[in-house]
């Protein structure tokens, strides 16, 4: 593989022996003013991810200087978000190097993708415009693809095999590039290193901070967020760390939101850091849900959350209703009482 290869596809085996040949230690790397641009484009990388999308340089095989950014920029951010050690900055950063190279991968020939998906132990064959791979194997790389049409039993089986096509392969290796980069996050950096890391650091966290404060408001306008089920608040919690959520719980999550007043733009907007988010494809289902088709839906019952495995950290609240809206009807019902009883207190005036 080209070395303008492993510097886009950093996380792969090649390129990770290719870094380590070069001989930079790790105060080399942090403190050389040679390092510099490779320390920028480090920052840079998990700033965006933070965003959500991580782009990746054009990058000719003359390109030597910016090869080594990018090849030792990789490494760098690795260590930024190991020392920061937060759970929702590792998914957010897994999750964003993943998509930036299906994003790749789609232009890449048969031949290259095959050599990546060996990276990952997985056999791929091509013939008639598409690839197959053993049922095994696609059971390991789907496993958390919760839409319908990544299940096994929707999928075209032949003597063990399965079909698909270049994009979907594409997509399959993503989910592969995400779990191995997020779970060998975080590395065990040392102390010291960490603190000559700070000023690099510190960018990165007011960032992450003020996405979490943003996160954390909802900016659900009208909406009282802080009123939600437990279930529905941590669907939305998965859903912004990046989480696939399964079917029934999607389901679940926007036919809520549109009953307590979200709008199908909102919605749409809240989906958008979901690994397989597709716009038109996202809008559409919230549409329909929205009652686009003649029915408007409504979220499913407790019991039927229960048998769904979709009921997360019951509260007492819980136990005394039998729907998710009815729980959001009485806490904000009791909010609202709470208040007009605060203001008859300092008015003078008798509550009614």
């Amino acid at each position: 593989m080209e070395e303008k290869d492993l510097a886009l596809y950093p996380f792969i085996t090649e390129a990770s022996a290719y870094v380590s040949d070069l001989g930079f230690s790790l105060e080399r790397l942090i403190t050389s003013r040679a390092m510099d641009s490779a320390r920028s484009r480090g920052v840079e990388r998990v700033l965006q991810a933070l965003k959500g999308d991580i782009t990746k340089p054009q990058l000719l095989a003359s390109d030597d200087r910016k090869i080594l950014i990018e090849l030792l920029s990789y490494p760098f951010s690795r260590i930024l978000v190991s020392c920061i050690d937060d759970n929702f900055l590792i998914r957010r950063y897994a999750l964003a190097e993943a998509v930036s190279c299906y994003e790749l991968l789609h232009s890449e020939p048969y031949e290259f993708i095959c050599s990546i998906a060996s990276d990952f132990h997985v056999d791929v064959l091509f013939s008639d415009h598409q690839f197959d791979i053993h049922f095994t194997d696609y059971i390991r790389l789907a496993s958390s693809m919760k839409a319908l049409e990544w299940k096994l039993v929707n999928r075209k089986i032949q003597k063990g095999h399965v079909y698909i096509s270049k994009e979907e392969l594409a997509r399959l290796l993503q989910e592969a590039i995400r779990d191995r980069i997020q779970s060998s996050l975080p590395l065990d950096v040392p102390e010291d290193i960490c603190q000559m890391c700070v000023p690099y650091i510190s960018p990165i966290q007011t960032e992450l901070q003020q996405m979490k404060e943003t996160f954390g408001s909802g900016d659900f306008g009208a909406v009282e967020s802080n009123m939600f089920p437990p279930c529905m608040a941590h669907a939305i919690a998965n859903v912004r760390a990046g989480v696939n959520l399964a079917h029934s719980m999607r389901f679940a999550l926007t036919s809520f939101l549109r009953n307590v007043g979200m709008s199908v733009d909102d919605i749409v907007a809240m989906f958008n850091v979901s690994p397989d988010f597709d716009m038109e494809k996202t809008r559409y289902q919230i549409e329909h849900i929205s009652g686009s088709s003649g029915t408007e839906y409504k979220p499913p019952s407790c019991s039927t959350m229960r048998t769904y495995g979709n009921c997360y950290g019951a509260d007492e609240l819980c136990s005394r209703i039998k729907h998710p809206l009815n729980y959001y009807r009485r806490k904000t019902w009791f909010k609202h009482k709470n208040e007009v009883s605060q203001q008859h207190l300092f008015s003078g005036k008798d509550s009614e």
